[in-house]
């Protein structure tokens, strides 16, 4: 009975222990963006924000949108209070990690409802143990055979406005 006991104590211990304890680093920077994209979704302001440095930059899909965390807390605050956050669905990711381990980039393709395909890129740093954003670039992909028709409309956009 006593080994049985013993042996339900370890069983439980196992299964109760954090999965990230398993994880690999690229797991565990990938489960870092994956909770970006939940929390994002889900209008989660906190929770969201937590995952970036207090020095993190995050770069829009607009020219103009390269904010420190304060200025894209505050774009983003109107939102995220209304409920209505982003979604993005990643379809493909990369990740690479620094000799160190203490740093990584990567770069992915996501999925949004408006903007069709979009890519994210950035860098994720080692603070305290846990993976922390400190740059996320969000880019809408233009096809080669389009760009210059796009850069034609910019140009006219940013003359005329």
């Amino acid at each position: 009975m006593k080994q049985v006991s013993r042996a339900f104590l370890v069983l439980t211990f196992i299964l109760a222990a954090p999965a990230s304890l398993a994880q690999s680093p690229e797991e565990a920077v990938s489960a870092v963006l994956d909770d970006i994209h939940r929390l994002a979704s889900e209008a989660d302001f906190e929770g969201y924000f937590n995952l970036y440095t207090p020095d993190a930059v995050f770069m829009g899909t607009d020219a103009a949108e390269r904010w420190s965390i304060a200025e894209f807390k505050q774009y983003a605050r109107p939102a995220f209070d209304r409920g209505s956050g982003w979604t993005y669905v990643m379809t493909e990711r990369n990740i690479f990690l620094s000799e160190d381990g203490n740093t990584a980039w990567f770069d992915e393709r996501l999925e949004n409802e408006g903007f069709g395909e979009c890519r994210g890129t950035g860098v994720l740093i080692k603070v305290d143990g846990q993976w922390k954003v400190s740059q996320y670039n969000l880019t809408v992909p233009i096809p080669n055979e389009l760009l210059r028709d796009v850069v034609a409309q910019i140009r006219e956009f940013e003359t005329d406005g």
